[in-house]
């Protein structure tokens, strides 16, 4: 069988012979290089417990205990009960949510008050975010934020995400940033959380409010480092399913223990 093989191929014309050849020899070169990656990934460490969920679409870092998304009018309408009962990885559930409550000076998100009781009513841990725009002042997006969510006993503390910039100095920015949380602080009684990405953070938060809790949305790093200790939250993904919900979802962690969680809760 080999030599008829053999046969036919050296009767073949030259530059068919030549791609033969090629496209063997690439084959096999490729053969190599996902062997070498299948080991590299196979023995790569992974102190974070990544795995794929197939029920969820996206990996996830199951290391830590307490999983949770957040959620805004673009997630529509939510089947909470859906979301509370679903399971995954060794019976783990979504344990937390929060949600866009409000954003600028006047806007308010349009299912948060629809989220806001559902969520409690389904037992999920809930907190509410404003999305802060730079370029408006701070006062006022404070007051919308104070106007809108009433905070009970076991929801998270408030969260003010930043995440856009303006053709105000860093410097103004950091002062305004400090308004907002100082007048929510003294509002609901306790530290805000602050929601930013990696550049924001360098450029905004670190060394200006190390003192807060920290949700840091970071989708390159499967370690995350240089964050300081008060990170607690990291969102990890977009591009989750979760059953209730209609389209993707940011997933989150916590990245300490059930007993630290208590921490960031009202009082």
């Amino acid at each position: 069988m080999i030599q008829l093989l053999l046969k036919r191929y050296f009767a073949l014309p030259r530059n068919i012979k030549i791609a033969i050849l090629l496209t063997i020899f690439l084959s096999i070169i490729c053969l190599i290089i996902w062997g070498i990656y299948g080991i590299v990934m196979l023995f790569r460490p992974n102190p974070n417990g990544w795995e794929n969920v197939s029920k969820l679409g996206i990996s996830m870092p199951l290391r830590y205990e307490v999983h949770g998304i957040d959620v805004s009018h673009h997630n529509g309408e939510i089947n909470w009960k859906k979301v509370e009962k679903m399971r995954f990885e060794d019976n783990r559930k979504i344990e937390f949510a929060f949600l866009k409550a409000t954003e600028g000076i006047t806007h308010a998100d349009r299912q948060f008050d629809r989220n806001w009781e559902h969520a409690r009513k389904s037992g999920m841990r809930r907190g509410a975010y404003h999305f802060y725009i730079a370029w408006r002042e701070p006062v006022g997006q404070a007051r919308n934020f104070i106007n809108s969510v009433k905070l009970e006993k076991g929801d998270f503390a408030p969260v003010l995400d930043i995440e856009q910039n303006s053709l105000k100095s860093d410097e103004q920015i950091i002062r305004e940033i400090g308004v907002w949380l100082n007048m929510v602080e003294n509002h609901y009684g306790t530290k805000p959380i602050i929601y930013t990405n990696p550049n924001f953070y360098k450029k905004f938060i670190k060394g200006n409010y190390d003192d807060y809790p920290l949700w840091i949305a970071d989708y390159s790093n499967e370690a995350l480092k240089g964050y300081g200790s008060n990170l607690w939250f990291w969102q990890h993904n977009k591009n989750g399913w979760v059953e209730g919900i209609k389209g993707t979802v940011d997933f989150n962690v916590f990245l300490g223990s059930k007993a630290d969680l208590d921490n960031l809760y009202i009082k």
